[in-house]
């Protein structure tokens, strides 16, 4: 099954080169050779990358005729991006069709990347916005929104792959671009953080767990963001009247290679509130990636106890989300969503995103279903339907 992804319009329209980043198995590679370029080059492929590798010159003179050419994982080779900027000046009809699983090289320096001749995406797992009808929330908890997991026909395969997901980044995404030396230690945090995700972050308690030192839980930390596994959610604010807690909260991009990396795919009562947590999270920033819209996604915590997990901010719209994994909704669940209207003081769009498919509405406050919400909150901010 083919899904359309909303950033293929913005590539398609794209009349400077591309660098489209995102973790590995988003579809990044399926997506851009839909664009039909004229040459590609698969630096997952050992033979290929270790022939440019060697022949700095290589790249060169494969182009030939070639007016639009795929890199694929090229930040296993950052220095082509020199030749890439070169070739761009002298020939401003090529057109260079980049992608990369945001290895921290290129993660680190996308902000000054071939700066007035690449524009630069993401690109996440997929958003019900994308899959439409085709959208099942019992699936989606389970084996995420992965493509290759959620559109799989067979549960077994999909369970396969995430579970194999971990150790194929450990090994490909780390060990080879060499972050860390003491890949047994970073393993070790990893499962840490899995076990804990969508925790606060306390990093002298996730050490003292994978059993290394604070300053390696920060680094490894660190790594997990920059490779775009991990998304760190900050604290929304400071005050002086009110200190917020100031630890950041993180989950996994998405959620069934959390699944994966813990080998439980039930989305059992104990468990589903933090999973539709992560998917609640996942499907806002895929579909944010996806239209290219400049987001900031903070949490609200005070010491006192109330919380509204996700802060939304595009444009000039504020949209404070409570995420409830259930279809009834009482007064008590309005607590933190009161506490940052009071903290906030300003005009914004107070959200509960319910497992119910029925929308309602508390004064204010509306109740709805994740890919009814999603259209609340994009249509609003672009002013676009969708």
């Amino acid at each position: 099954m083919m899904i359309e992804r909303l950033i293929g319009t913005e590539l398609k329209q794209s009349e400077k080169s591309i660098l489209l980043l995102g973790a590995r198995q988003t579809g990044k590679s399926t997506l851009v050779r839909g664009l039909a370029p004229d040459l590609e080059i698969d630096l997952a492929d050992q033979q290929v990358y270790l022939a440019h590798l060697t022949d700095a010159g290589l790249l060169r003179r494969e182009i030939r005729e070639s007016k639009t050419i795929f890199i694929d994982e090229v930040q296993r080779i950052p220095s082509l991006l020199n030749t890439v900027q070169s070739l761009i000046d002298h020939d401003r009809s090529l057109k260079f069709l980049l992608t990369g699983s945001s290895a921290r090289k290129l993660r680190r320096g996308q902000a000054n990347l071939l700066p007035g001749r690449l524009f630069t995406y993401e690109m996440g797992p997929l958003s019900p916005l994308e899959l439409k009808a085709e959208f099942d929330l019992r699936t989606a908890l389970k084996v995420g929104l992965l493509p290759g997991a959620y559109l799989s026909d067979s549960k077994k395969s999909a369970e396969k792959l995430l579970r194999t997901y971990s150790a194929t980044y450990l090994k490909e995404e780390v060990q080879a671009e060499s972050l860390t030396r003491n890949l047994e230690g970073f393993s070790r945090f990893f499962e840490v953080c899995a076990s804990r995700s969508g925790d606060w972050m306390d990093f002298s308690k996730f050490a003292s767990q994978a059993m290394i030192q604070r300053v390696s839980a920060q680094r490894y930390f660190e790594i997990l963001v920059d490779t775009l596994v991990v998304h760190a959610i900050e604290p929304f604010a400071k005050s002086a009247k009110r200190r917020l807690v100031q630890h950041p909260r993180f989950f996994f991009f998405d959620v069934g290679v959390l699944n994966g990396a813990l080998s439980n795919f039930s989305a059992s009562p104990d468990r589903i509130g933090n999973l539709f947590e992560h998917l609640v999270l996942q499907s806002i920033k895929s579909t944010a990636a996806g239209l290219d819209l400049d987001t900031r996604i903070t949490g609200y915590r005070t010491e006192a106890g109330a919380e509204v997990d996700f802060i939304v901010e595009i444009a000039d719209h504020l949209f404070a989300i409570e995420v409830k994994a259930s279809a009834n909704i009482g007064k008590s669940d309005f607590r933190g969503l009161k506490s940052f209207a009071e903290f906030h003081g300003r005009k914004h769009h107070p959200l509960v995103i319910t497992t119910g498919e029925r929308p309602q509405r508390w004064d204010d406050v509306h109740i709805l279903s994740l890919a009814e919400a999603l259209k609340f909150i994009f249509e609003t901010s672009t002013g676009k339907r969708l």
